[in-house]
Parts: C-alpha cells; structure tokens; sequence
C-alpha cells in the first residue's frame, strides 16, 4: 500500500474509494502543498439533473468529496443544468429523452437538496458552493467555441472514449448532440478553474473520458495541469451495482424514500458487503470499522446495525436515523407494529389486496403481485395470502392497523378511510 504526503489520499486509499488518478504523484504533490500552507485545494463533482434526486448509487463519490472537505478543501458541486440538455452518453445505448424547463429546474432544486445532506454549504473557505453550467452555457456564442475549444480535440482521440467506442461497437447510433458531450464537460472544468481555482475533479469511473477532455483541454488551453480522480464502481458480491433494491433505486431525498426503507436497505446488506460499506458510507475512523468487519456469524448483525445507523445519519439526520432504528429493532425484535414504517392512506373503506400492494410501492404491477401471491411471499397481518382477489377492510385491522409485508424484510401499514 502506498503512502500519500497528502491527509486526503491516505483516506482514499485506506476506505477504498481510490480508482484512478491522472497523475498520482502531481495530484498528491498539489493536496500536499495546500494542506501545508492552509490553503484549501477545490476540486468540484457533477450532476446531471436527469432526476430528481440522487440515489445510494451516487454517493460513492459525494462521499469523496465530503472527506476533501474533511481534509481542509474546497467542494464545489456541479449541476449540470445545460449538459442534462444533452445527456452524457456513457453507458447508454441511445439518446436520453429531452426534458422539458419545468423539469429540469424542479430537478435541479432536487439535486441540490441531495448535496447539502453530505456537504457544508456557506460563505466559509471551505464551505461547498454550488454552480449550474447552464449560467455560462445559455449566452455562449457557437462560432467562438469552436474556434478556441474544438481546435484543442482530436476527433481520432474522442472515437476511442469508451463511452463513443462502446456505443459504436455495439452499432449503437450516437447522435452529433451527445457526441459534443465531453467537450462540454472539459470545458466546464476549465471555467471551474478559472473562475474558483478548481484543479481536481473527483467522480466515479464511468467517467474517466469526460475527466480526462477536461484535463487535456487545461494542458492545451490554459497551460495548467488539471486532475481527475475517480472511485471504483461499487458492487455487491453478486456483481449488480450498489444502489439498486429490488428493482427500486435507494434514492437520498427524504420525500422519494422514507428513512426507515433507507436504513433498512443498509442493514440487510450482505455479509461479504459489511466491511466495503463500513468504509465507504459511513464517517466511522478505520480502528472501529476494522473491529466491526472482523465480527462473524449472528455477531456481524451489530455491524450492520450500526452500518445502517451511521449510513442514515449522515443521509437523514441523527434524529431520522434513531427513529428507524427504534422501529426496525420493534419490529423484528419486538413485534411490535407501527413507529417510522411506510404507510399509504386510500380514501376508501376497501380495497383489492393487488391495488393494496401497488399503493404501498412494494409492487410495479398487478402482475408481479400475483406472482409473488402465488410463490406465497406476500402477507397481510402476518399471514400469507392465498386469496388475488381478497378484498382488504376494516375487518381486517389488528391491533389498530393493518400490516402488509413482502418476504420477511419489507413491511408498512394501509390506512383506510
């Protein structure tokens, strides 16, 4: 294991977030030398507001970027309010769908609220600020940009991108639109520079080929060496990527997923993922998380306990955090119903078992919940339903709800009016 000069790279290195670096040396040389000084480095991370909210997916590198604070720098948090107008085509067989202005702006409010869970925002100096590329995009004049930013790109170094060369291998059609992508993004980071300093931009890996337009067009352009530094994508031991539950992203903001399904999503992580989470969603210091990934057989439920607690904690708040705790530990604990689980209000006084299920979320379809009737993993108080086409009412409250549950893990309570 290497050891960095720079406070910020050892915990790199040491939770697992550390990928790849453009220029290991220089970038730990530069960190080093701000740490030294007191001077903050910046360095900035990107969003583009396809959505409203981020999910557990994204915060690999949020997290990143809330140890380089930790560390004495500065964050800077990117919305990409004019390349969401693109779509980055990493990863994507075809173009994503145009979205309209009131979307894009209810997005971005949605971005910036996920941001601010991880990061200190102010007037400080190393207080997070954010930016929205759409402010220095909206007026650019077309001619101009070409001139003084598509000289400095070599076409034949762009079709070997990954995220060009796979779409095209797969004879995937690639639009001129998503094609100008990366140079957008490179020229985004060149402003940051100008504008804030900024010399480091920290994303995940899917991302290397737009880092690396940035940083080439900070050599040719402004003759300033630029860093990208990137975080593995995180996976389980079944190889999916992290972030995803059943089909339903784990998203961040409060009003997409209650805390209880957030914490809950951490406590029923794998064994074999306890340690790899400890490290990378939480703040815990290495000594505590070294002693809870070492716990084995009914022993490493704690860790994953206090995975799902610090996780929540950092997302939802201490108090978010020990309410979900609190029902989680009465639920399964306990028997005990009610506290922070989801819960649905229908204004009626029954309803279908199918409709209950697709009200609660559990379910996408009336489908997918016959199915699930028929491999028995539905319940309602407990019980297994046998019956599609039972009709839930009052009659079926017990101690004062009604309780629906999906496998042993997924509960929440119908409320009938």
């Amino acid at each position: 294991m290497t050891t960095f000069k720079s406070e910020f790279l050892n915990i790199m290195q040491e939770r697992g977030f550390y990928n790849q670096c453009t220029n290991e040396q220089g970038f730990d040389e530069y960190l080093f030398d701000c740490e030294k000084r007191g001077v903050p480095a910046v360095g900035y991370l990107g969003s583009d507001p396809t959505g409203d909210s981020l999910h557990v997916g994204h915060i690999v590198p949020l997290m990143m970027l809330r140890w380089f604070q930790k560390c004495g720098h500065k964050p800077l948090t990117l919305v990409g309010g004019a390349t969401a107008r693109i779509g980055d085509p990493s990863g994507k067989d075809k173009l994503r769908p145009f979205l309209d202005e009131a979307t894009l702006q209810n997005n971005v409010k949605g971005l910036k609220k996920s941001f601010m869970k991880f990061l200190k925002f102010g007037d400080g100096k190393t207080d997070a600020e954010m930016v929205d590329n759409y402010d220095w995009f909206k007026d650019i004049n077309y001619l101009e940009f070409l001139r003084d930013i598509g000289t400095c790109y070599s076409v034949n170094r762009m079709l070997t991108m990954d995220s060009v060369k796979s779409r095209l291998e797969r004879e995937q059609p690639m639009s001129f639109l998503e094609f100008n992508y990366m140079l957008l993004q490179g020229y985004d980071f060149c402003v940051l520079l100008q504008k804030y300093g900024c010399r480091a931009q920290i994303a995940g890996a899917d991302q290397w080929g737009n880092i690396t337009s940035g940083t080439e067009l900070g050599r040719r352009r402004y003759d300033t060496e630029l860093f990208g530094f990137t975080s593995p994508i995180i996976t389980d031991s079944a190889g999916k990527k992290m972030g995803k539950s059943e089909g339903n992203a784990v998203w961040i903001n409060d009003e997409k997923l209650s805390s209880y399904d957030y914490f809950q999503y951490f406590r029923n992580i794998g064994d074999a993922e306890v340690g790899k989470c400890l490290r990378i969603f939480t703040d815990l210091p290495m000594d505590e998380v070294k002693r809870l990934e070492a716990l084995q057989d009914k022993e490493i439920n704690e860790a994953k306990k206090i995975l799902a607690f610090e996780a929540t904690k950092i997302c939802r708040g201490e108090q978010e955090a020990t309410a979900a705790l609190k029902t989680a530990t009465e639920m399964f604990e306990q028997g005990i119903v009610g506290g922070e689980l989801p819960s649905v209000t229908v204004d009626k006084s029954e309803i279908g078992v199918l409709d209950a299920f697709m009200e609660l979320g559990f379910v996408s379809s009336k489908g997918e919940a016959r199915r699930l009737i028929k491999q028995a993993g539905l319940k309602l108080n407990d019980k297994v339903i046998i019956d599609e086409n039972y009709i839930i009412s009052s009659k079926d409250i017990a101690d004062g709800n009604i309780k629906l549950s999906q496998g042993k893990k997924k509960h929440g309570l119908l409320i009938l009016k």
